[in-house]
């Protein structure tokens, strides 16, 4: 095949992908979910996936990440919290923001894990339930926006199939999360900064980067050794 046609079918099977993802993706129910997988409560841990961290402060969207997974750790309904992202398009690891500002609002430090490899959505599932596995974490959930939780509902079953975990839609509630201090506590976070930073804009192309989005450039034959990684990682930041 030509490069020229290799190149526009690669175009077209992405654009086909992505709308597939999100026609599947009307069919979920955010509300009837969360309903519906909050009673198997507690879940050993929950996922959050990141958001990239900019102007020294969170936004709207990682700031209702974290209340929401806070929430639900203190409500009991989580006993672990696994906070997930790399440094993807700012120079600050996602997960170890998140983790701190978790910290700040009263999660225990022993209860915090962090995955700092994902750069994708789909990625930022399916390594934390490499860490959910190492740990012996069974019941696993995963806790982001209404928006994120649709958008990754169609790719829980492949990480069920490829880990062994079960992970459950557990969509946020805003309603519920009414008694949570909306204020934005102080953090350290140079602690998250990496050295010799690329933003992913200028390390992949748009097209490679739909095709994390839709978990493509994830390497499950690598599973093994991705789990060793994993377990090396502090439980503490």
């Amino acid at each position: 095949m030509k490069t020229t046609n290799r190149f526009a079918f690669l175009i077209i099977a992405s654009l086909i992908s992505t709308t597939l993802f999100s026609c599947r993706g009307m069919f979920y129910n955010p509300s009837a979910s969360y309903k519906r997988n909050i009673q198997e409560q507690p879940y050993d841990a929950i996922i959050v996936p990141g958001v990239p961290f900019e102007d020294s402060t969170w936004s709207y969207i990682m700031k209702g990440r974290v209340l929401w997974s806070v929430y639900l750790y203190k409500q009991g309904l989580a006993k672990n919290i696994i906070y997930s992202g790399s440094a993807v398009y700012s120079p600050y690891i996602e997960a170890k923001i998140m983790a701190l500002y978790a910290e700040q609002l009263g999660v225990k430090p022993e209860h915090i894990f962090v995955e700092p490899r994902a750069e994708h959505s789909t990625e930022n599932v399916y390594y934390s339930s490499l860490i959910a596995k190492k740990m012996g974490f069974t019941k696993v959930g995963l806790a982001s926006d209404k928006f994120q939780s649709r958008s990754l509902a169609e790719f829980l079953p492949t990480v069920r199939r490829k880990t062994g975990i079960d992970v459950k839609s557990l969509p946020m509630q805003e309603e519920l999360m009414s008694t949570m201090p909306h204020d934005d506590p102080a953090i350290d976070y140079e602690l998250a900064a990496v050295s010799n930073f690329i933003s992913i804009v200028d390390r992949e192309s748009k097209l490679k980067r739909i095709w994390g989005t839709l978990g493509q450039n994830i390497k499950y034959e690598d599973d093994q050794l991705a789990g060793q990684q994993e377990k090396k990682l502090p439980v503490a930041y």
